[in-house]
């Protein structure tokens, strides 16, 4: 793909505020391993959330030209801590608005969950933050159209978290070239026309939190350990195909092969944390506990629920609407007793980002 085609080069004068809400994702199909800048090593394919989202707003005004220049809040606070990635993103993304060396942005930024939940709060915070960046743009390129918009948002997300790009629209989304759908690429995520089966549009997930704390080991780090992995390359393989039944399960609404490949993905990820040199084990004997009680649970009552886990403790719940009542009560009677006190959230699938007027 050339990229120059997202490089923005028209002069762009006086200040303007924006403020978007972009919503977190789960991956069904999980994307672990990259390459170049920020592209996958192979095709992912998530639902987009609905109650988890962040919401940024952002001031821009012009300066004198120069390096990159932010504050940043989050919660109405100064934190340092988040100063770096920031930057990262930034300087990443000036090559295609080069503007931003003209502006300073005042970034101010909350989550609807909290943050270290086990939710994918880079995720909606870097698609956020694209967005309000791609707005800005927009008031100076009248002919962006709509379809244009959300892939430069995708496009940009991308440079400062991978899933990001995948935080953007809704209610699928596919991150990655893939065979099973013509206009996938590595550079942005998709939201392809297809009339996807009804029972997924208002699938929910309810996001058990195991453990709060700060993960072992970062994302960047457990990317690059693939680029050695003993496994990688049947991994790569294994999730190509996965996608591509994915499709024809989300289309027909096959619920028992739909369980079948999500709770596959989510142990093979850990099992890849597991095989890798230095290895990690990010699940928690309450991970563990829970799953073995979902497992149960499904086969004593024959409901279609399943797990699914990002790169830490935490436990996702996957399941239909309308068995949402047998499925919350099985969850507050056996399952909080293995949750960070107590504490999780309830969701379900959602239609992508949006703007708030300000």
């Amino acid at each position: 793909m050339n990229t120059n085609s997202f490089i923005f080069q028209t002069n762009v004068q006086g200040q303007y505020r924006t403020k978007w809400k972009a919503p977190s994702n789960i991956a069904l199909v999980k994307y672990w391993g990259k390459y170049g800048e920020q592209l996958p090593e192979n095709p992912s394919i998530s639902f987009t959330l609905s109650q988890c989202f962040t919401n940024t707003e952002v001031s821009f005004s012009e300066r004198e030209p120069g390096g990159v220049a932010f504050d940043f809040l989050f919660e109405q606070k100064k934190q340092p801590e988040f100063y770096p990635k920031i930057q990262k993103f930034m300087e990443r993304i000036t090559t295609y608005f080069p503007a931003l060396k003209r502006h300073h942005l005042s970034i101010s930024s909350h989550n609807s969950f909290p943050h270290s939940s086990g939710v994918a709060s880079s995720a909606s915070a870097m698609a956020a933050l694209a967005l309000c960046i791609v707005d800005f743009e927009k008031q100076f390129h009248s002919d962006l159209t709509e379809e244009a918009f959300l892939q430069k948002a995708s496009f940009l997300a991308r440079l400062g978290s991978g899933s990001a790009a995948r935080s953007i629209a809704g209610p699928l989304t596919i991150w990655g070239y893939t065979k099973a759908f013509s206009q996938s690429n590595d550079h942005y995520a998709i939201a392809p026309s297809v009339e996807w089966h009804p029972i997924f549009l208002d699938y929910q997930d309810t996001i058990l939190i195991v453990d709060k704390g700060q993960k072992k080991v970062s994302s960047t780090l457990g990317h690059a350990l693939m680029q050695d992995h003993p496994f990688a390359t049947q991994r790569f393989e294994q999730a190509h195909k996965n996608l591509g039944e994915f499709k024809r399960v989300l289309i027909a609404g096959d619920l028992e092969r739909f369980i079948d490949l999500v709770e596959s993905e989510a142990l093979c990820l850990h099992a890849m944390m597991m095989t890798s040199n230095p290895h990690f084990v990010l699940m928690q004997p309450n991970t563990l506990s829970i799953i073995e009680k979902v497992e149960d649970f499904r086969l004593q009552t024959q409901l279609p629920i399943c797990f699914t886990l990002d790169a830490g403790a935490n436990v996702h719940l996957l399941y239909p609407l309308q068995h949402r009542i047998p499925i919350i009560d099985f969850i507050r009677e056996e399952l909080v007793i293995h949750c960070q006190k107590g504490q999780y959230i309830e969701d379900q699938v959602g239609n992508g980002a949006k703007k708030i007027l300000v």
